[in-house]
Formats: C-alpha cells, structure tokens, sequence
C-alpha cells in the first residue's frame, strides 16, 4: 500500500474560489433583504436559510468535513446539536424564569 492510496480529494484553488464567490452573492442577497422592506413575515425565515446555507458551505468545504471520515462528521454535528440543545434550554430558563 502506497501513501496515494489513502489521499483523498481536497478543493483545490478554483473550487474555492467558486465557493467564496457563492458566499458572497448569498451575502449580497441577505443585504438585499435585510434593506428592501419585502414584508416582515418573510424576512426572518429567509435571512435563516440564506445563513444556514453559508453556514453549510463554510463547514464542508473550509473546514473539509465533506472530505473526512463520517467519524468527525458526526463530532462536529453531535457537538452542534447539543450546544443547541444548551442554548434552547438556557433561554427556556430565562423565559419561564421572568414570567
């Protein structure tokens, strides 16, 4: 067995250029929403997905989890989901706590 064997694809420079010109239109387009009253409804939930789609980009590609072991996926996604778990219920516990 040879050291190529175990390399993997990694992006190279065109890729993440084409990445980083993405999160930049994806940016420019939370602006635009943010600055062109579309409606209040709409503007949270877009600003949501708009962010949760960078924040996707920037995790698989600059931080090459779509290129690691399903091990350090599961890590990192098991570590978000119970920071998220801490935070929901921090602010239940302020919420109910001042009411």
């Amino acid at each position: 067995m040879t050291d190529t064997d175990n390399e993997t694809f990694h992006p190279g420079p065109t890729e993440y250029i084409q990445i980083g010109i993405i999160l930049a239109v994806l940016t420019a387009l939370e602006v635009a929403v943010y600055f062109i009253d579309v409606g209040s409804p709409i503007v949270v939930p877009s600003l949501l997905i708009l962010t949760a789609m960078k924040f996707l980009l920037v995790v698989f590609w600059f931080m090459h989890l779509r290129f690691d072991t399903p091990l350090f996926r599961r890590l990192f996604f098991g570590g978000l989901v119970l920071a998220g778990v801490i935070y929901a219920i921090v602010a239940a516990t302020f919420y109910l706590g001042s009411a």
